[in-house]
């Protein structure tokens, strides 16, 4: 996701700590909220350009995958009770398999040992909502399939209309989760109120969602700051929040080794799935149209 180079698993443990909590029916967010199960995968057909990126032969890719029990994780991913795995990013590895001719051999890591795992050849693919950054490039390569970043959701009673600028919380009371980079955030640019003779905006620390949409219901706080992906889902799950606006962004990608040839393979399967509209589905399938991009690249430049 954002600002990856130094702060990359702060910011993906904002996603587990605060999205993890798996209450079931104790976490307002998901309370009888259906699990889309469009079929928007099985008709996917092999595309033979991507599938001739591949060694000869090939018919099987392990993939480095992390774990994500529940369903505070979606749209990303999550586990339905029986233990499937469901979500966005599910549904893309599996649309892409299909367009290779290859089936995946997934192997659970974590965040931090996906990129490590790929790098010494344990898995041939990483899959872990990995944002493009310079040090990444240095040792992985990419193959991009969607854009997420950090933004603000809104509560009913709050008077925010959108977010462009921190400067547009001035006065304003806003949670996120701690030990983040949406704390680093939030504490560096509070002096851009304060320099301006406005009232700082406060900020509380909530490492369950479930609490958190809870101060957003109430009108205890005036916005989360969260990512993008999952706060573009939260809104339509959660009556009286609003999307407030996109602070920063960047693409994510699947990795793998530095000069394999599965990496240009799963990008030209994207990019297929693109001009044959059924990426477009995938997005609309989870209701977030706007993180898809145009077009899947192979280590595009990373902002920093």
């Amino acid at each position: 996701m954002r600002r990856r180079d130094s702060i990359a698993l702060p910011l993906l443990t904002a996603v587990t700590l605060v999205l993890g909590a798996c209450g079931g029916s104790s976490d307002p967010a998901t309370d009888s909220y259906p699990i889309p199960t469009e079929d928007v995968v099985s008709s996917v057909a092999v595309d033979p350009t991507a599938r001739g990126l591949l060694p000869p032969g090939t018919t099987e890719l392990t993939i480095g995958l992390v774990r994500q029990p529940g369903v505070n994780s979606l749209p990303h991913g999550g586990e339905v009770p029986e233990g499937n795995p469901v979500g966005l990013d599910v549904d893309l590895r599996n649309a892409v398999a299909k367009a290779l001719g290859v089936t995946w051999k997934p192997q659970t890591g974590t965040f931090a040992s996906i990129i490590p795992g790929v790098q010494n050849g344990r898995y041939q693919v990483g899959q872990g909502n990995f944002g493009v950054t310079k040090s990444r490039l240095e040792v992985v390569d990419y193959a991009t399939y969607l854009n997420d970043g950090q933004s603000f959701v809104g509560s009913s009673k709050s008077g925010l209309t959108s977010v462009a600028t921190l400067e547009d919380l001035c006065g304003k009371k806003i949670v996120t989760g701690s030990g983040t980079t949406f704390q680093q955030i939030l504490e560096k640019g509070v002096q851009q109120c304060t320099s301006k003779g406005e009232p700082p905006y406060t900020v509380q620390y909530l490492d369950d969602q479930g609490a958190i949409i809870l101060s957003l219901q109430n009108n205890k706080v005036d916005a989360y700051f969260g990512p993008t992906l999952t706060l573009r889902y939260l809104v339509d799950k959660v009556p009286g929040t609003k999307f407030l606006g996109e602070y920063s962004s960047t693409v994510v990608g699947f990795v793998t080794a530095k000069g394999s040839p599965i990496a240009p393979a799963i990008s030209q399967a994207i990019n297929t799935l693109i001009e044959r509209g059924e990426y477009r589905r995938l997005f609309e399938k989870w209701n977030v149209p706007t993180s898809a991009l145009p077009a899947s690249e192979v280590n595009p430049v990373a902002g920093f």
